[in-house]
């Protein structure tokens, strides 16, 4: 099997803090994170991803060393990984450099020394080593709260700036560097800190709506961004043109301006940049920035990524999103061109098309949390933790009609007959509750714990699946359940259940790591021993000529098994989804799409390219 798209998580954002993406200046790469990926993207063609998950703790910062063959990325823990920028990532070093969260990492010029800053626990808030030996080269005193960003100056002599929450800008000469003085220029946190490419002048912006430029040898102000076309909100980012002449900033009034610098020092608006499509709500804030050759980019604190180009502002910017949080249920359905939509928990739900990625997000009415996922053609069924169903119907990507109902119980799965289009069974703890036309017409006592439910499209037969491990087989008359046989086997709690796509068979899993298929009419089995995963099966997707069915496990693997032929002549991915495969479907009889804990959604071949 081979990987043949990936469509990426977006930045981790949170609200009142900037975030920094950092890039490759030979390669156009951005590096940015989210958990504990490090996610390296082609701004050429956001397609194209590699994504590093070796940290053992959320990453939160990560940087291209200046020949670009190294990675240093740190996490919240305190701790920098160096590892290689391509191939196998392989890892070079690991220092514990902080006591607490790192907020940002600066590489120097001559690729020797990294510098590292964030919350330091009580003990240092600012460390630099040699990134060979991990041995310091300096003292960084002066600050008594969190330091959010620092830079090293790019040319000699060497110089480190670093600034913060108890609102300082500090200076250090070096190397061993050591404290010279402090700037008490901003009233409010100081987000973040940038030397121009030449290291003649450097900038800060702050919480205080303030950027403020000084001189690069001896932190002497020079000036500040022209406050009458300033910023109405905080200032979370900013970064140099490549020739030094211009800076770009972003911030919480959801703007991002580019200014003209002044030899002297000082900045005049040339431009302000707004990003088409927003709503105008606080995931429209503007939280990071870049300006990478001619790409200036932009991330939103709802992680939207905006692509203008520095020779024509004026042109609309490429835009993209994507999940933010574990991505727990996907569906892959047909129309003009298949697409896939894609639910995560936090509630989002976006749109995907084969072939070209992210194509839009699913305005909802109501933003509620998504625990169990169903579509079907132009109807999404969504359950969340507060006891309601909501059935939302969409057209051209926008939902028309959202209807929610309480069933009085914790929904654990859902299922939607396709041929009986008003028919909808939601499993609670004990039992099922019949949906028709969206109103609850009956709930039925089952007298074991329910885990897992399946219906076939014409609503006439059930599957219900329990926590004993036992398969409940039942047909449907109107509005009640008779049962019909029960299926031994599991010796776990089944956690996912589906029909075939021509209705001859359905297979079944559970959490003791094994999948079963069935006959459907003869009820024996049809492919057992199963059993290759190491940990809970999540999902579970049949192709659609019903040839292969494949599972998705906490164990971060995906198998694909053809019922013809003995388990054993299984295909495998290992490693699909860092942290575990949360959602799988087929797109066609040789592309298998996997979703999981890692945000991203990825597209398998089956058959080598």
């Amino acid at each position: 099997m081979e990987l043949s798209e990936t469509y990426a998580c977006v930045p981790s954002t949170e609200r009142g803090r900037g975030i920094l993406i950092s890039g490759d200046s030979k390669s156009d790469t951005i590096l940015y994170t989210n958990g504990r990926s490090v996610v390296m993207l082609d701004l050429n063609n956001p397609l194209k991803v590699s994504i590093y998950g070796e940290h053992a703790y959320p990453a939160t910062v990560a940087r291209y060393s200046p020949n670009g063959e190294w990675i240093a990325s740190g996490d919240v823990s305190g701790t920098v990984r160096i590892w290689g920028a391509y191939n196998d990532h392989v890892l070079k070093k690991e220092f514990k450099v902080l006591a607490g969260r790192i907020d940002d990492l600066q590489w120097s010029a001559d690729g020797l020394r990294i510098v590292a800053s964030g919350d330091g626990k009580g003990k240092s808030l600012v460390r630099a080593f040699m990134w060979d030996s991990g041995s310091n080269v300096g003292e960084f005193d002066g600050h008594s709260r969190r330091v959010l960003s620092c830079a090293i100056k790019p040319t000699r002599p060497f110089r480190i700036v670093t600034c913060g929450e108890d609102f300082l800008v500090n200076f250090y000469e070096g190397p061993p560097f050591k404290f010279k003085l402090s700037s008490r220029e901003h009233s409010n946190f100081v987000n973040c800190v940038r030397f121009a490419p030449d290291g003649s002048k450097f900038i800060t912006v702050s919480s205080d709506k303030k950027g403020i430029i000084y001189d690069g040898k001896t932190c002497e102000k020079l000036g500040e961004l022209s406050p009458d076309d300033g910023h109405k909100g905080s200032i979370y980012a900013v970064s140099w043109s490549p020739d030094g002449k211009q800076v770009l900033t972003v911030s919480a009034d959801k703007s991002a301006k580019v200014w003209d610098m002044s030899e002297s020092g000082s900045g005049t608006l040339n431009t302000t940049l707004n990003c088409p499509g927003s709503s105008g709500g606080v995931d429209d804030m503007l939280v990071g920035c870049l300006w990478q050759n001619d790409h200036i980019v932009t991330v939103s604190l709802g992680g939207t990524i905006s692509i203008f180009s520095a020779s024509d502002l004026d042109k609309s910017p490429f835009q993209f999103s994507g999940h933010m949080k574990n991505v727990s249920s996907l569906a892959v359905l047909k129309g003009n061109t298949d697409y896939i939509l894609s639910g995560s928990y936090d509630g989002l739900i976006c749109k995907w098309v084969l072939g070209r990625g992210f194509s839009g997000k699913l305005q909802r009415t109501q933003n509620t949390q998504i625990k169990c996922f169903a579509a079907h053609e132009e109807e999404i069924v969504t359950s969340g933790y507060d006891n309601m169903i909501s059935r939302i119907s969409y057209k051209d990507d926008q939902c028309t009609n959202e209807e929610s109902i309480d069933i009085g119980n914790q929904p654990k799965d859902l299922s939607l007959a396709p041929l009986s289009p008003d028919l909808l069974l939601v499993t609670f703890e004990s039992g099922v509750v019949f949906l028709r036309d969206g109103k609850v017409v009956s709930t039925i006592n089952l007298g074991f714990t329910v885990t897992a439910l399946a219906v076939t499209p014409d609503g006439t037969e059930a599957i219900v699946g329990g926590q004993d491990g036992r398969l409940h087989l039942y047909s449907v008359n109107g509005d009640s359940l008779t049962e019909e046989a029960v299926l031994e086997k599991h010796r776990g709690a089944i956690s996912v259940i589906r029909y075939s796509p021509d209705l001859s068979m359905f297979a079944s899993a559970d959490l003791n790591r094994e999948a079963v298929v069935w006959d459907r009419v003869s009820r024996e089995m049809k492919l057992k021993n199963m059993l290759y995963h190491s940990a809970r099966i999540n999902c579970l997707a049949w192709s659609p000529n019903s040839s292969m069915v494949a599972t998705g496990s906490l164990d971060t693997c995906v198998i694909v098994y053809e019922v013809d032929k003995p388990a054993s002549s299984r295909m495998t991915i290992k490693g699909a989804h860092l942290g575990g495969v949360y959602g799988l479907g087929f797109a066609d009889d040789s592309h298998v799409v996997s979703s999981g804990e890692d945000a991203c959604i990825r597209v398998w071949s089956l058959t080598p390219q």
